[in-house]
């Protein structure tokens, strides 16, 4: 357990928010955030591939990235993308059965909960988790959780979704591709939980679920790429190129 003292940097106004020194991002100076960074990372220990630290790292980025744009508090924002993926190990476990968003909030819970900042920063950096995923039953309210859901979804398109697709798809043991079964047929975390499919039934969505203007403006070069990429995989798939 941390005491307040070994964090004096952080000092909390009345409204909750941290005061930081100007023109450093909270990420690099912050010794709360650094604590969770650590927390987080040991948690991805033995991780898969596909959601291991470095989607974290990489989702982090990219809030750094959108979250300065659309006026995000960055230490929210950071904070959550550091832990918004500590449950997927419990959904892969459970080969989806369960929501990694909620098993992830409930795992950060007694560990936030245990940080000194406000009650309004804790209730948001678990709304965040909580609210990120794409297939969640969550809404994002906030804007910090409106940028963590962008950051993360953009980390699912483009030319490194398509990687993680497959990466994915190879973790299960699925095949390169069916094209005898329909992918909406497709049992997730089956043999038929292809790349493809991940694209059909989730990838190719996204762009239209972003809820920021960065985002947003992000997304729609990724998803021209993605297109195209799958657009050539079945032409090559059916030796047409």
């Amino acid at each position: 357990m941390y005491r307040k003292e070994e964090f004096h940097s952080n000092t909390l106004d009345i409204h909750g928010t941290a005061h930081r020194q100007p023109g450093r991002s909270a990420r690099s100076e912050d010794p709360v955030l650094h604590h969770l960074k650590s927390f987080a990372r040991k948690v991805f220990k033995n991780a898969r591939g596909s959601h291991d630290w470095d989607h974290t790292r990489r989702v982090a980025g990219l809030c750094e990235r959108i979250g300065a744009a659309e006026g995000a508090d960055m230490f929210i924002l950071m904070g959550a993308a550091y832990l918004h993926d500590i449950g997927r190990c419990e959904q892969d476990a459970a080969r989806g059965s369960l929501c990694h968003a909620e098993s992830g909030a409930a795992k950060a819970k007694p560990f936030v909960n245990d940080l000194p900042i406000s009650d309004r920063q804790k209730e948001n950096i678990l709304h965040c988790i909580t609210s990120h995923r794409f297939r969640g039953k969550a809404t994002p309210q906030t804007i910090e959780a409106k940028v963590l859901f962008d950051a993360d979804k953009l980390d699912a398109i483009g030319a490194i979704g398509v990687a993680r697709a497959y990466l994915f798809a190879g973790e299960l043991g699925a095949r390169l591709h069916n094209p005898d079964m329909d992918v909406h047929e497709a049992r997730s975390y089956s043999r038929n939980d292809t790349g493809y499919r991940e694209y059909v039934v989730k990838l190719c969505k996204i762009k239209d679920r972003m809820l920021t203007v960065s985002g947003l403006r992000m997304a729609q070069e990724r998803h021209e790429y993605m297109v195209q990429f799958f657009n050539r995989f079945l032409d090559e798939y059916e030796a047409k190129r």
